[in-house]
């Protein structure tokens, strides 16, 4: 089976982790600042092809309600620039609870400062994933 990657886009840092090739585990593989959603795009398709992965799932941002707003829309626009970029099939998945999950294990392993920063994007992009996986596991 052909990997999955998963990505937490940001504007500053983007994280990303990538499954076993069983799909069963998801793994942080860290973050990338490539400065601009182009470049960011172009990274995240490098990426994908260097881990041979079939599927890039992109955490999408919604409101508590299950609508979206103006960041899902953002980030719907990085997945249109991405696709032309890899054969890869881009697919966005809620990512409500991902960040407050990054941040709740952060705080019960207290991580802080620098390496806090340096690690919650790569965090949430392995719990966007790993939902992902789980989900779709079944």
């Amino acid at each position: 089976m052909q990997r999955i990657l998963g990505v937490d886009y940001g504007d500053v840092r983007t994280g990303l982790a990538l499954s076993d090739a069983n799909r069963f585990l998801a793994s942080g593989i860290g973050t990338i600042q490539m400065g601009g959603m182009r470049a960011t795009a172009k990274k995240v398709a490098e990426v994908a092809k260097e881990n041979d992965a079939c599927i890039i799932v992109i955490g999408l941002p919604k409101n508590m309600d299950g609508s979206e707003g103006a960041s899902a829309d953002k980030i719907r626009a990085f997945g249109e620039l991405l696709a032309p970029m890899t054969d890869a099939e881009i697919v966005f998945f809620d990512e409500r609870v991902s960040t407050m999950a990054a941040h709740r294990i952060l705080n019960m392993t207290d991580t802080r400062g620098a390496k806090r920063k340096s690690v919650v994007d790569t965090l949430s992009a392995e719990i966007i994933l790993q939902n992902y996986l789980d989900k779709n596991s079944k």
